[in-house]
């Protein structure tokens, strides 16, 4: 029986989403409570992407196969009572043997928190706390070069061994968090983003912020598709996988 489940987790303990010897990663502690829950047999988890360390999950999806018999709503309670409080199974769903995570997904919407006031202990591990402030105009200037389809290249970290760096993003926007004060939210939406990209992105974005970069060259480094020339990698803590959208008929699978 294969299901999908529906998910959400606080990445700051955590060796990212992929399983990896001699760490904890959010994969191995899946298989693990799958694994008691499946009458002591091995259990594979495959998502619908990779997160990396201390990136975190409000809505993330996965497969997996069992070999026993339960209903959805025994395996969300079995799971959640085997996993730690940092790893929160919202919904659980019988799905088609051929079903596939990643490859359902339309959509990814990701979400980076930078705090540009007085440093807050309470947001630490969901904000950067940057505490200083930001040219908000010239990052919103600077933010609209990156939508549509582009070569990424330049915000890759692997670029030179990368074939395809080509992306669409759909959604690229910056602006003032209304419920947290001081906040300056980044979102990007897309069908897919490379590794490290956004945290790239965001930290080159940083330097228009800051006064260091003008929009204009951030443009040109695009263009120029080159990492190696100045690149910045904006931390882990702030970055955030906010929503998925599936294709039909699965978009029930994620929504209450």
């Amino acid at each position: 029986m294969r299901f999908c489940i529906c998910f959400a987790y606080e990445g700051s303990a955590y060796s990212g989403f992929q399983r990896q010897k001699g760490y904890e990663t959010i994969q191995s502690v899946l298989e693990k409570a799958l694994y008691q829950i499946n009458n002591s047999k091995k259990v594979v988890v495959t998502a619908s992407g990779r997160t990396d360390k201390g990136v975190h999950a409000l809505c993330q999806i996965a497969h997996f196969d069992l070999d026993i018999q339960i209903q959805p709503y025994q395996l969300k309670r079995a799971l959640n009572s085997h996993l730690p409080e940092d790893i929160y199974v919202k919904g659980a769903s019988l799905v088609e043997d051929d079903f596939h995570a990643r490859y359902v997904v339309l959509e990814k919407t990701y979400e980076y928190r930078v705090n540009v006031g007085e440093y807050n202990p309470l947001r630490r591990r969901f904000v950067y706390q940057h505490n200083y402030p930001l040219q908000i105009e010239k990052m919103q200037e600077a933010i609209a070069y990156l939508k549509g389809t582009h070569d990424f290249r330049a915000f890759v970290t692997e670029s030179e061994t990368k074939e395809n760096c080509v992306r669409t993003i759909e959604e690229a926007r910056c602006e003032e968090d209304t419920t947290f004060k001081n906040e300056i939210v980044f979102t990007f939406r897309g069908k897919g983003f490379l590794r490290y990209q956004v945290r790239n992105m965001v930290g080159m974005l940083l330097k228009v912020g800051t006064g260091k970069m003008t929009p204009q060259a951030f443009k040109q480094f695009l263009e120029e598709k080159n990492r190696s020339r100045n690149g910045a990698t904006a931390p882990a803590c702030g970055l955030t996988l906010v929503a998925l959208r599936l294709k039909e008929p699965y978009q029930q699978l994620i929504e209450p």
